[in-house]
């Protein structure tokens, strides 16, 4: 069974930071990318960022430059950096594994929200 434990969610003002971490557990394929979503009040789930097997990135317009993805290999982890953040960041964010591998496997976290006032 594998589990995505995310840590990290709280309640910022506007132009402050935080970190969101995700653990995986688990066994699934080492063949995956690894990343975050988020789904504002009343909104659609939503691509934040993602991460790749090989190191490549990937960031929704919304959030380039302020935030960054991050990940070890070894430890199975994922960090989003939220830098200057931004009201309308308000969400409950996912972290999100997907085996890239023929009949490969979508897991999600229990979500972890984030308040950015104003």
């Amino acid at each position: 069974q594998v589990q995505l434990v995310e840590s990290g969610g709280g309640l910022v003002q506007a132009g402050g930071s935080l970190r969101l971490s995700c653990a995986a557990s688990g066994s699934f394929s080492r063949f995956n990318t690894m990343g975050w979503y988020r789904q504002p009040p009343g909104k659609q789930r939503e691509l934040v960022a993602m991460i790749t097997p090989t190191g490549s990135t990937n960031y929704a317009d919304s959030v380039k430059g302020r935030f960054t993805i991050s990940r070890d290999y070894a430890k199975n982890t994922v960090d989003l950096q939220m830098n200057s953040l931004k009201p309308e960041d308000t969400a409950v964010y996912y972290c999100n594994l997907r085996e890239v591998v023929a009949y490969g496997n979508d897991y999600w976290g229990q979500g972890t929200q984030v308040t950015v006032s104003s």
